[in-house]
């Protein structure tokens, strides 16, 4: 038998009493356990395999797939459910995770800002919009699609007080350098571009430890979803049923 500790991304039931869960977990990356006689489970074991559970699972290994054995939880995040927007916000994270580590293995940092993001939104300690550019782009950084923010790519200006980023070479360029370019280059400022430079450069100690100004929000909220949803190059119901609770 193996044990490891995972945080329950979705749940699908099988008949009557059975169900797949899948876990994130930091060793094996995304894996699907099986969880027989779900609806008979009371207590504390039916609440570790339920939705945003971080648990610690116990399970062998049968015909090729994993079925859970035993099931201890570590904390499952009942605040999401007090808000609507929040939980709606947090199945969104889980539907990105489930389609882009899917082939990763050592997932711990992934894990980590997962656990962390969803402790923030649970306490309500930031904003749901700048928790979700976090996650955003903190996510493409740890599976490789980290945007280039070092400098303009064609004079190597480093902070231009106003910049276009480019959605064709996933790279910026000051506004002078622009001119004759990209016309659908996203535009931002340098205070934007700092909060991104945060973002997915920052030690995860310092990660949510940042500010942005209103009106920096919005264009910062804006970028890190079309810089997403262009790497993964697919939109997600969840994320469309979360705009629409914001009358977006």
């Amino acid at each position: 038998m193996t044990t490891l500790e995972g945080i329950v991304l979705s749940e699908r039931t099988v008949g009557e009493q059975d169900k797949f869960i899948d876990v994130l977990t930091k060793e094996k990356g995304l894996i699907e356990i099986a969880v027989k006689g779900a609806r008979k489970i009371n207590g504390k074991s039916s609440s570790a395999t339920q939705l945003f559970a971080y648990s610690k699972f116990c399970y062998d290994v049968r015909k090729e797939k994993l079925h859970l054995n035993s099931v201890e939880p570590i904390h499952i995040f009942y605040g999401l459910r007090n808000s609507l927007t929040a939980l709606s916000l947090a199945s969104y994270f889980a539907d990105i995770l489930r389609f882009s580590t899917a082939s990763l293995t050592d997932s711990g940092n992934v894990l980590r800002l997962f656990l962390n993001t969803l402790h923030f939104l649970e306490k309500g300690l930031r904003s749901e919009a700048i928790l979700k550019s976090i996650f955003e782009l903190r996510l493409m950084a740890e599976t490789g699609f980290m945007p280039d923010v070092v400098c303009c790519r064609d004079c190597g200006v480093f902070e231009p007080q106003e910049l276009y980023f480019s959605f064709k070479d996933y790279g910026f360029r000051c506004a002078e350098c622009n001119l004759s370019g990209d016309i659908d280059a996203y535009r931002l400022t340098v205070t934007e571009l700092t909060a991104i430079r945060h973002i997915v450069l920052a030690d995860f100690n310092r990660l949510f430890n940042f500010r942005v100004p209103e009106n920096s929000l919005y264009r910062l909220a804006s970028f890190s979803e079309l810089y997403l949803l262009s790497q993964l190059e697919r939109n997600f119901y969840t994320l469309d049923f979360y705009k629409s609770l914001n009358g977006k």
